[in-house]
């Protein structure tokens, strides 16, 4: 492992081929006028911009925090067509999200998104029947063209060989399907990679505070990096407000008297460490309507997710001892106790679903997106699924299109005829690639270890090159960042060169994967600190 002393020969950021510097960037969002600029780096804020990018607009976008740093990391970690929406008779919908996960994850981003088999357990007594559940699956992956394999019943005793700890007392049946699986802070960076690679201009840690006004019309924002403490602005012929949870909040900023449209439902999850390997996840009705994931995830397992109304405020959402029992509680109905001692807990994150405003239960709300114009013209995107982000921004901009005076200008071009299915940075086999990168290691000295190469290029794909070529030329980024993770030295170092991370947090939570493990030790937060400082 990486002495104190060595980190400071681990090199300040190059000048060449890197991202430009915050205030190189600060710059170039005050003096040009963008056609959009888009308020909030979620998921949504970053498709939207990506898609308006493609089609030829002058973008900007800005997040308080960092990018994917709330709700849009914190999810189940899922790419799925959303089973439960059968129950409603939402087939339709079901379908659509099908062919969106279908399109990520063999088109878009086979390198970020894995298929994942799913076990459904049948107990005597449970909510749902053997022969219900059974048609339920098959139905199911009709939907997704039986891409996935055919949905089918399976005997508890084959499910035990691939779920050890799966519990048989009274399991009748075991129905399986098909979806996917990815890290979603992984799969958002590649994106705003993405916008940047069609002309966006990005900055996170830049919070907005106030927006700019011309007659009466929202023109842009005023902002201060939080980072330095600059104050700046950016001025744009539209601006979106894509702040998930803090939608309203941006609303009020343009309205003083503007309705609430939002309301919020935290689901929280845990992460453990696993007692034995599991070849399939596990998705348990709990009544009608939920289902508890245990999903192995990152080598770890995870657990979740709750569904209750949030009404705090957003960004002190936590997981407490009560959503920490009831996920334990939850999880219990179909695995055994000795994986879910909280000696093996890691990890625990919350995050805010956005659902539109309304009475009702959280857990049967509808997950749509709506976007509503305010009375200054700002346009505000809230709601939707991770699985259906490229959808959702093609139906923002379908919204500027049919805005009135057509806005957009005479260069755009409309997000019908962009590419259907274009690729996310780094795309390859990563199975190639892993192979590759334990082939072509560095001639003399020690090759790069399999976990390593594996997890390099799950998580970058072909740009796992570049990571590799920082660690053959400085052997110390080639270094373990904790011996029982996965990552090496040279991931931080391209995270601040090329990944926009300013922050402890940006680099253990969402570019690596140490915090979830529990490793993000004050040693190796301290070595990512001072890494993160050396910037030329």
């Amino acid at each position: 492992m990486t002495t104190l002393q060595s980190v400071p020969a681990l090199g300040t950021r190059p000048a060449a081929g890197s991202q430009p510097s915050r205030a190189e960037t600060r710059e170039q969002l005050s003096k040009a006028t963008y056609d959009l600029l888009v308020i909030g780096g979620g998921i949504l804020g970053i498709s939207t911009a990506w898609h308006a990018a493609q089609s030829g607009l002058r973008v900007a976008l800005v997040d308080a925090g960092d990018f994917a740093g709330a709700t849009s990391s914190a999810s189940s970690k899922l790419l799925h067509g959303g089973l439960r929406y059968l129950q409603t008779g939402a087939v339709k919908l079901v379908a659509e999200n099908h062919f969106e996960r279908r399109a990520v994850s063999r088109q878009v981003a086979p390198h970020l998104a894995n298929p994942l088999t799913f076990y459904l357990p049948v107990y005597k007594g449970g909510p749902h029947g053997a022969a219900k559940l059974g048609a339920g699956v098959f139905a199911y992956s009709a939907l997704s063209a039986f891409g996935d394999g055919v949905g089918h019943l399976l005997s508890p005793a084959k499910a035990a060989q691939d779920v050890p700890e799966l519990r048989t007392d009274n399991l009748k049946a075991v129905a399986v399907y098909g979806d996917d699986q990815m890290n979603d802070a992984r799969m958002a960076l590649m994106t705003v990679r993405a916008a940047v690679a069609a002309g966006a201009t990005v900055l996170n840690h830049a919070e907005v505070t106030g927006l700019r006004f011309t007659r009466g019309r929202v023109t842009g924002a005023e902002l201060r990096d939080r980072t330095s403490g600059d104050e700046f602005g950016v001025s744009a012929r539209l601006v979106l407000n894509a702040t998930g949870p803090w939608v309203d909040h941006l609303r009020r900023m343009e309205d003083p008297n503007a309705a609430p449209s939002i309301r919020l439902s935290k689901g929280a999850h845990l992460v453990l460490k696993r007692t034995s390997p599991w070849k399939a996840a596990l998705a348990t009705p709990i009544d009608k309507y939920r289902i508890t994931f245990a999903l192995p995830w990152e080598d770890m397992l995870l657990l979740g997710t709750t569904d209750e109304e949030y009404e705090g405020d957003p960004g002190q959402v936590e997981v407490t001892e009560k959503d920490t029992a009831q996920i334990l509680d939850e999880a219990a109905f179909s695995i055994r106790d000795q994986q879910l001692s909280r000696d093996l807990i890691t990890y625990a994150f919350a995050g805010l679903r956005v659902l539109p405003g309304g009475p009702g239960d959280t857990s049967k709300a509808k997950r749509e997106t709506v976007v509503t114009e305010g009375r200054g013209g700002m346009l505000s995107v809230a709601g939707g699924k991770w699985t259906t982000f490229r959808h959702i921004g093609r139906t923002v901009m379908k919204k500027l299109e049919a805005l009135p005076g057509h806005p957009l200008g005479e260069d755009y071009e409309p997000v019908s005829t962009l590419p259907k299915r274009l690729p996310l940075p780094g795309i390859a086999n990563p199975n190639a690639v892993a192979h590759r990168l334990l082939v072509d290691g560095p001639a003399p000295g020690p090759r790069m270890a399999a976990d390593t190469a594996r997890h390099l290029a799950t998580h970058y794909g072909s740009l796992s090159f570049d990571i590799a070529r920082m660690a053959n030329e400085n052997p110390e980024l080639a270094e373990r960042i904790h011996p029982d993770a996965p990552e090496i030295w040279a991931q931080v170092a391209y995270a601040r060169d090329h990944e926009w991370a300013e922050t402890a947090d940006d680099v253990l939570r969402r570019r690596t994967t140490l915090t979830i493990r529990g490793l993000a030790t004050d040693e190796i937060r301290g070595k990512v600190e001072d890494l993160l400082g050396r910037k030329a």
